[in-house]
This record gives C-alpha cells, structure tokens and sequence, in this order.
C-alpha cells in the first residue's frame, strides 16, 4: 500500500477530532441539533487551520441519518458515500482553477435538481476569492435564493478579495490561528499512535515553525521523521532538517550586535551558512527572538506572553539588558525590511552583511532611531573617558577632600566612573545664570560641607556607581534619572536633585524610586532611602563633602557643618 501523508491520514473526521476552533465547532454543531441550518456559509482564516476539514465535516452531518450530538456518524451509507467521494450530494470545487463564469453557470443548472438520496446538496468552493468578477456576479443570485436543499460553503484565506454581495449573504466564521500548546499537544498524539521516537523539545519547535497552521505543523513532522526514520527524532535533527538556528547562536548574535562586534558577526553568520542553515529562516527567528526580549522588557507580563523554558527566559533576561526599548524596536525594524528584501534576493548572505553593519554601526544610517542609539554610544565613551580621570594627579583638578573632588554638576551626577553628558549639564547652568544677571559667569570656589562618616560612606558609595546604578535600571526609569545629583538626605537616605521638571514629574513616583531602592540593596546590601527635589534655577549643585576630621585639617578654609 503506497503511503499516505500525516496531514491527509490524520484529517478529522468528526467534530470532536477538530483542535483549536472550539467556537466554531459548538456554533456548527447547535445548528444541526435544533435545526437550524444556513444556506451560505463563509469560512475564512490562514492556511491550515480546518477549513476545509470542517466544510466536509458538516456536509456529512447535515445528511447523516444518525448523527450524534451534531457529528456525522461516519457508518450509515450516506456518510460512507461521502467519505469516500462517490456521493453526488457534495460537490467540492478548487475556484483557483474553475474561477470562470462557465463553471458558475454548471453549478446554476445542478442546484434545479434536488437530491436522490440524504436530504442537501452542498457544495464547497475552495480558495473562492480566485473567482472573476464575472463569476461573482454569477453566483451572486444562486447564493441569495438557493433552493431549501442546497447548501454553499465558501473557503478562503483571503477574505479581503471577496465582494462585499457575497459577504452580506453568508454566515461568516473566522478561522483563528491554532494555539501553539494545541499544536504541540497533536503532534504529540499522532506520534505516540505512529510509534514515532521524538523529544518533546523537537515537536515544541516543529509547532513553533507550524505558525499556527496544523496542517503545515504536520507536514513538517513528516518531513523530518522521514530524513530520520527509524531513529530518535532530536531538537538538532529538526533544526538540521528545516535549515533552523539553535536559540543560544542568537544570543551571541545579539551581544555581538549590542556591543558593535561587526567581525564577531560577520563570522557567527559565517558559521551559520557552512552548517547549511536557511538564512531567511535566520532572519525570521531572530526578529522573533528580539521581540521576546522587548516583551519582556516592556511589560511586567512579557514573561506570561513568551513560551519558553526557564532557562530561555532567563537567558532573554540577560541579553535584555544590554539594549534599551528604542533600540531593539531598531532592531526589528531593519531585520524586518531585510526579511522582505530576501524572498527575491539572489544573494541573501550579503544583504544580512550590510543589515548586521547597519546595526552595529548606526552611524551608517541616518534615521532618528540611529542618531539616538549613537548619542548612547557617545555618552557611553564620556563614561570611559572619566573613568580613566581617576589615573590623573590631583592637581589636575580642583581642590576637593575625601576622594570627591569638586567637579561639575553634569560629572558629580554620574558618580566618579562617570561623567555623562556632564560638560553640557554645567554649561546650561553657568550660562543661565550669565544670561539672567547680564554678566560672565564668575568662578567660584566649591562649598565643603561636613558630613557624619555613615552619612558621606552611603553618598560615596551610590556616587562612585551611580551611573551603574542608573544604566540596570528598567524601562522608562533609566531615561528619567539619567540627568539626576546625589546629595545627602541624612541618616541612612539620599536625595536625587533632578535638573528636568519633566524628568522630576516622572522620576518621583513611588514605583521608580521603589526600584531603585530595591536595587540598591540587592547590589550593596544596604536599606538606603531616597528622597527627591527639584534643583532651583541657577543653583550650584557642586558642593565637596568631608567628615568633620578632615575639614579640621584644613582650618584655613571656610567651615560649615549640616545636620
């Protein structure tokens, strides 16, 4: 016997085999209990998810002579009729190629005569948005008065096509995508009843891959089993079989993509093509892969949202921190133009090598979301470049006490490592002060201020990290404590002094300073508060801290103790 495809051999043949459309079913099933039953129906939705499987489902209930709750018996002669394809009470048509106005006008003279045996005459026209205008036309006054034995179902997947007549004449069911558990849990069925060796891991994939589609979730699993037949069906095998990438390759994909490793990816893409992976396949799962990390990112559910293990979440976690939102929105979007790019690109590895320098060098593409993504990277440098302050005597700088030396208010905002966007910060308010009191502005000494030692220790240590601090910072709370000084706020609290009224409006509300507080003690192990304010116009945010001992050393300057 010559064999027969998983998807054709695994058709349903009833209600209760159909997975994933419970609504349609239980409305299709009511109306053949009470009766109920239409002339025109409208079945519509994506390839693969029982279309045309329930279209001969109700055809063989409508004429069963025993039907059971709804379902075709599947024994009495009618529906043996039918299952065979020997009945002349159901007539399916493939419109893509009968779209002509002849074929319509067959169907008009049949419909006159009513059926010998079983009580309808249905008709299933398949891909029905592939008929001519003309067609339509044709089928349009059948459709709207039909006999009371004759019943239409139309199927497509392209319902946008189909004219706005037709639709006011039929019951319209949407077929949705199939869950991507349901899909799972099917494979895993036919497989135990095939006596087929599969990892679990490997049938997740094939229904990831499916999109959706049951039928194409099937004919993958063929594919596969074929090419390893009689053997353990692994996760590798079904990657090597469609041409797919392994998760952990976009992970180092990604951190090679974040941290501007041009070479690095240019050689991990290398990679993938001499293992014979399909690259537009690559394309696609990595998007998706990015798509992940931001829902992960961007919703205290993402985790909810994402099926994966928690190893893989875990992973994702990771890798979520080395982009923020813009950025891998960025991401996606290039990826996604070069994914249109590629189905009729002849040389497909070279178009993801101009994408992968696109994305690690922004300075190549003159877009808004570039110019962002290379002011971070230049803001990131400024980091470094005050990092390395710290190898320079003292007198390269002004007079200070207590390893904080006195340094503009954009620098002090940052902590020692780092100076972000510090120069334009202390221009702004030199500036504005020159502006409003019609003069240069004079250069004044820094104010030191003694503090008790707990109280300078935490404001040494959130200082010395604040720009680590801010950069872990989650989702929009990174973006409103980026131009932010760290004073003290007494015992065992700290105050953030926010130089953008905007950036205050937000930075205050108790769910950002709940994180922050949260983080600073998971990283130092220290309960430290903090309190926020709005710096004044014009006001000197440059003030050196010492202990009381050490401001005694220097009698000479001017003391001043705080509480």
């Amino acid at each position: 016997m010559s064999y027969t495809a998983l998807y054709r051999k695994w058709r349903p043949v009833s209600f209760e085999d159909v997975k994933g459309q419970d609504p349609i079913v239980q409305t299709l099933k009511n109306q053949i209990t009470s009766q109920r039953i239409g002339h025109a129906y409208l079945f519509c939705g994506t390839r693969g998810t029982g279309k045309t499987s329930i279209a001969k489902i109700y055809a063989r209930a409508v004429n069963c002579e025993h039907p059971v709750d709804g379902s075709p018996c599947n024994e009495c002669p009618s529906c043996r009729a039918i299952l065979s394809g020997s009945s002349m009470n159901v007539v399916e048509i493939d419109a893509a190629s009968n779209n002509g106005v002849e074929n319509i006008r067959d169907i008009r003279e049949q419909v006159q005569y009513p059926p010998t045996e079983g009580k309808y005459r249905v008709y299933i026209i398949d891909e029905v948005h592939m008929l001519s205008i003309g067609a339509f036309n044709a089928l349009l006054k059948t459709l709207e008065e039909p006999p009371e034995y004759v019943i239409f179902i139309l199927a497509t997947t392209e319902v946008h096509k189909i004219p706005i007549t037709i639709l006011s004449r039929c019951q319209r069911y949407d077929f949705k995508r199939i869950s991507l558990e349901t899909i799972a849990a099917r494979l895993r069925e036919l497989t135990q009843a095939e006596k087929i060796q599969v990892e679990d891991k490997a049938l997740l994939y094939v229904a990831k891959t499916a999109d959706g589609s049951l039928r194409d979730a099937l004919s993958l699993l063929d594919q596969c089993v074929a090419f390893h037949y009689g053997k353990l069906l692994t996760y590798e095998n079904v990657l090597e079989v469609l041409g797919a990438v392994d998760t952990e390759v976009f992970s180092r994909m990604f951190s090679a993509v974040t941290e501007g490793r041009t070479g690095d990816c240019i050689h991990i893409l290398e990679e993938i093509v001499i293992q014979g992976r399909e690259l537009g396949q690559f394309v696609t799962d990595f998007i998706w892969y990015l798509r992940n990390i931001l829902l992960i990112q961007s919703s205290d559910e993402g985790e909810g949202l994402v099926d994966m293990s928690e190893e893989n979440l875990r992973q994702l976690r990771e890798d979520g921190k080395k982009a923020d939102g813009p950025t891998l929105m960025r991401y996606i979007r290039i990826l996604s133009e070069l994914g249109n790019q590629l189905r009729y690109a002849s040389q497909k590895r070279v178009l993801i090598e101009v994408a992968l320098i696109k994305l690690t060098k922004p300075s190549m593409e003159p877009d808004i979301g570039s110019l962002m993504e290379r002011v971070s990277q230049l803001e990131e440098a400024l980091e470094d470049l005050e990092a390395g302050r710290k190898s320079l005597p003292p007198s390269a700088f002004s007079a200070g006490a207590a390893g904080i030396p006195a340094v503009p208010r954009g620098a002090e905002a940052y902590g020692e490592d780092n100076a972000q966007g510090a120069p334009g910060a202390m221009a702004h308010v030199n500036a504005e002060s020159a502006a409003f009191s019609g003069a240069s502005a004079p250069e004044i000494s820094a104010k030191q201020v003694a503090l008790p030692k707990a109280q300078l220790e935490d404001l040494k240590l959130v200082r010395n990290e604040w720009a680590k601090i801010v950069r872990e910072m989650g989702g929009g709370a990174r973006a409103y404590l980026r131009d932010t000084v760290v004073e003290p706020g007494g015992e065992g609290c700290l105050t953030i002094v926010f130089l953008d009224p905007m950036n205050y409006d937000m930075g205050k509300r108790p769910t950002v300073i709940g994180e922050l507080e949260r983080q600073v003690e998971a990283r130092y192990g220290r309960s430290i508060y903090f309190k926020t304010r709005l710096a004044g116009r014009g006001e000197r945010l440059d003030t050196i801290y010492v202990t009381e001992e050490e401001l005694e050393d220097k009698i000479h300057m001017d003391i001043t103790y705080e509480d």
